[in-house]
C-alpha cells in the first residue's frame, strides 16, 4: 500500500527532425559519367526533354556517342547488326548537330511497316484517295489475313478506287548515309480479295524517289482479275528492293481496285494490310 501507487511513465523523446533529402545534381557530374546515366532515359524523352536542359546537355544529347551507347544495350543479332550499321554509317561530319542517330533510335525505322493505317482502322487517314463508283469504305474482313494489325480493309466500287502514300523516309528516322549504303532493303507487301459473290481487279505501283521525287525504281502487279464464286478468296502480294540505287528518299506506295459486276455500292477489290518495311541486307 504504501509503494507509490504513481506510475511513472518514461518521457516521451521527440524523433529527430529528418534531413532534407539534397536534391542530386546530375550537372556536378563529369559528362561522361552524365552519358551513361542520360543513356538510360527513353529516346522520345532525351529529344522532346532533356536536350533543352541546358546547353551542355543538349550537347550530350546531340552527340553520337550517346545514342551508340544506346544502340550497344541491344545485345540481340539485330541490334548487333544496327550498332555495325550505324558506326559504319556515319555523317561525314561527326559534329553534325543534332545526330541523325537521335531520329532512328527515336522512331525505330527498320523492321517496322512505314504504311500509316494499313488496314483502316482510322479510315481513310494518311492515304490520298481518288474515289470511283461509290467510293472508299471500309468493312471487316471476309477472310482471316494473318499478322494484320486490324481485320478490317478498304472496300473500292464499280470504277476504279485509287489511293496512295508517299513514305519520307528521313522524316520516318532514316539519314542519307544509311540510305545510300548498300545494306539495306526495302520490303513491300500487299493483301487484296473479292468477296464471294462478285469479281474483281487490283493493281500496285511502288516507286523509289529521290530528293525531287524523280523516279528512281519501281515495282508494279497487275495480277489476274479474281472471278465471282471464288469463296473469299485473298492473295499476297510481295516484292524486295534489294540493290537500292543511292538517293532514294521517298516511296510512293499506291493502290487501285473496283469490281468485274459493275454493280452500284461496294462489289470491289479489297485491300488490306499494306507494308513498306526496311530491312538490314543479310551479309
Amino acid at each position: 500500500m504504501g509503494a507509490s501507487a504513481s506510475r511513472c511513465r518514461a518521457a516521451r523523446v521527440p524523433a529527430p527532425e529528418p534531413e532534407p533529402e539534397r536534391a542530386l545534381d546530375l550537372s556536378q557530374m563529369p559528362p561522361e559519367l552524365l552519358l551513361v546515366v542520360l543513356s538510360h532515359v527513353p529516346p522520345r524523352t532525351l529529344l522532346g526533354r532533356c536536350r533543352q536542359v541546358c546547353r551542355g546537355w543538349r550537347d550530350l544529347v546531340d552527340s553520337q556517342a550517346l545514342w551508340l551507347l544506346i544502340l550497344a544495350r541491344d545485345h540481340s543479332a539485330t541490334g548487333r547488326a544496327l550498332l555495325q550499321l550505324a558506326r559504319s554509317c556515319q555523317s561525314p561530319s561527326r559534329n553534325a548537330r543534332p545526330c541523325p542517330l537521335g531520329r532512328f533510335c527515336a522512331r525505330r525505322p527498320i523492321g517496322r511497316n512505314l504504311i500509316h493505317n494499313p488496314c483502316g482502322q482510322e479510315g481513310l487517314r494518311k492515304w490520298m484517295v481518288q474515289h470511283g463508283g461509290d467510293g472508299w469504305v471500309v468493312e471487316e474482313n471476309r477472310t482471316t489475313v494473318p499478322g494484320a494489325p486490324s481485320q478490317t480493309c478498304f472496300v473500292t466500287s464499280f470504277s476504279w478506287c485509287r489511293k496512295k502514300q508517299v513514305l519520307d523516309l528521313e522524316e520516318e528516322g532514316l539519314w542519307p548515309e544509311l540510305l545510300d549504303s548498300g545494306r539495306i532493303e526495302i520490303c513491300v507487301s500487299d493483301w487484296w480479295g473479292a468477296r464471294h459473290d462478285s469479281g474483281c481487279m487490283y493493281r500496285l505501283l511502288v516507286q523509289l524517289l529521290d530528293a525531287d521525287q524523280t523516279v528512281l525504281d519501281k515495282f508494279s502487279a497487275v495480277p489476274d482479275p479474281i472471278p465471282r464464286w471464288n469463296n473469299n478468296v485473298c492473295l499476297h502480294v510481295t516484292h524486295v528492293f534489294s540493290n537500292i540505287k543511292m538517293g532514294v528518299r521517298f516511296v510512293s506506295f499506291e493502290h487501285w481496285g473496283q469490281d468485274t459486276e459493275f454493280w452500284a455500292g461496294h462489289y470491289g477489290a479489297r485491300l488490306t494490310n499494306s507494308s513498306v518495311m526496311v530491312q538490314v541486307r543479310p551479309p
